[in-house]
């Protein structure tokens, strides 16, 4: 054990603020943590065994004044009570990130942001090192802490799943490998309503990178695209776009059904029709873990046979069940619009849709040529489904509104017809029936399998 020098202050004892206590703790610092609720029984049990004092149900402790610097859990907005007296009083306020990138040593970070495909996209390069036989982890806002696994069991690489809320209070944090997928409105509650705010951060993963790091991001999305002209000049990495619009000199490109790779480590051709991933929004997230594996030095064959077995992630079009000739289908993940218009890009067969839920300011016009062409009914899941009623009510016809997933399955299995689909695709957060969004999408999965049994054993 280290002699202590420094006391930290930590705000919010979930997985981010259970990880940087643990990392604090065994790297010498006095460590005072703050929850707001009560603390999950899990995260109770981790600080009890490494001996870390805790408070819950805590909204002010004078104490937390005294600290040399306080680390923000990504879930807390700046408007909290605690945060502003921190700030007042010129407190350092850090993220897990930067935390734990003090202590990451010779190992390397991927890190991936965007609004939407960061967890599939993180999922496919974790799947595609492990498979190649990298010494690797796979860490932050898709499960376990990056701080959590430097303190407990380090790694030569932590593939990185990385939030925009994660990215507002880092410093010195660096990702050898930064990728930025896309970039549409969501979470504008936590940035004053300003998209440009929402767009800042997201770059942010390009921060203190230098020649020897790079950059992947995707050349067709129109934010990026506009905004990298403004940021050019301070991104000093390697840039390696991908597109499924145009050729790439350097980077990577989708062209007749071919993957073109193009890296200074090896160029290389795939079939796309070779993956398990299917859908447009899957050929740019295969696009980025392609190159940034090739980056790696992960040869062709070994990235083709790791494409060719990625299955990819519950509750991300996640086939559940053919029932009478319907499928349904459970993409709970997706808590915002455009998640839910890649889902419906994705399905070419007529679609029963399930929305709602807690609205983050969604703009529904951007839905509406794609439900008009493919959505026959629409299901609405939330306490509050006025504004999703009056968006669509002119276009469809069948509008229902519900608030349990009971009677949600009940009404899909009403309304859909042999070669139809059943799609839970929310477009907004779960918080208002449900836990989070892996609540929602296992009582979706649980009613259409119960049912399932009950009135079709035979598709068991």
């Amino acid at each position: 054990m280290n002699k202590v020098s420094k006391t930290i202050g930590i705000l919010g004892a979930g997985e981010s603020g259970v990880g940087v206590a643990i990392l604090a703790s065994k790297r010498g610092y006095a460590v005072k943590l703050y929850d707001e609720n009560t603390i999950k029984p899990s995260y109770k049990e981790e600080l009890i065994a490494h001996h870390i004092p805790f408070q819950e149900n805590s909204v002010w402790n004078p104490s937390m004044a005294l600290v040399d610097e306080v680390m923000k859990s990504p879930g807390i907005p700046e408007k909290n009570t605690m945060v502003m007296a921190l700030r007042k009083l010129q407190i350092p306020i850090i993220s897990e990130l930067e935390f734990a990138y003090r202590y990451c040593g010779n190992s390397k970070i991927i890190g991936i942001t965007g609004s939407n495909g960061k967890s599939t996209t993180t999922s496919l390069i974790y799947h595609i090192c492990k498979q190649s036989g990298l010494n690797c982890s796979l860490v932050g806002n898709i499960g376990t802490s990056i701080a959590k696994q430097i303190a407990l069991a380090p790694t030569d690489w932590y593939v990185t799943e990385i939030s925009s809320f994660q990215l507002d209070d880092i410093q010195n944090f660096k990702a050898h490998i930064a990728i930025l997928l896309n970039i549409t409105e969501d979470h504008l509650d936590r940035y004053n309503y300003i998209f440009q705010n929402y767009i800042d951060s997201k770059f942010k993963i390009t921060n203190r990178q230098v020649a020897s790091d790079y950059f992947i991001y995707c050349i067709d999305d129109e934010v990026i695209q506009k905004n990298l002209q403004h940021v050019q000049q301070h991104i000093l990495s390697t840039q390696l776009p991908f597109s499924m619009k145009q050729t790439i000199k350097q980077g990577g490109y989708i062209h007749n059904d071919q993957i073109h790779i193009k890296t200074p480590n090896q160029e290389c051709e795939m079939n796309i029709s070779d993956f398990m991933l299917k859908g447009i929004h899957n050929q740019y997230n295969t696009l980025a873990a392609a190159i940034s594996s090739s980056v790696i030095g992960i040869r062709k064959k070994e990235i083709q046979n790791a494409l060719q077995t990625f299955k990819g992630l519950a509750h991300r079009l996640e086939f559940v069940a053919t029932i009478n000739g319907v499928h349904f289908i459970n993409d709970s993940k997706a808590t915002n619009i455009n998640s839910t218009w890649y889902a419906l890009e994705s399905i070419e067969r007529s679609v029963i849709l399930i929305l709602g839920g807690i609205d983050k300011g969604n703009d529904y016009r951007i839905l509406q040529d794609l439900v008009k062409q493919k959505v026959k009914a629409i299901i609405c899941l939330g306490v509050d489904n006025k504004k999703i009623v009056d968006a669509f009510s002119k276009n469809i016809n069948t509008i229902i509104e519900t608030n349990n997933m009971t009677d949600v399955i009940k009404h899909s299995i009403d309304l859909a017809e042999e070669g139809d689909t059943v799609l839970l695709s929310p477009a907004c957060a779960s918080f208002d029936l449900f836990k989070n969004y892996q609540d929602r999408g296992d009582q979706f999965k649980n009613e259409v399998l119960q049912y399932q049994a009950s009135n079709n054993p035979s598709t068991i």
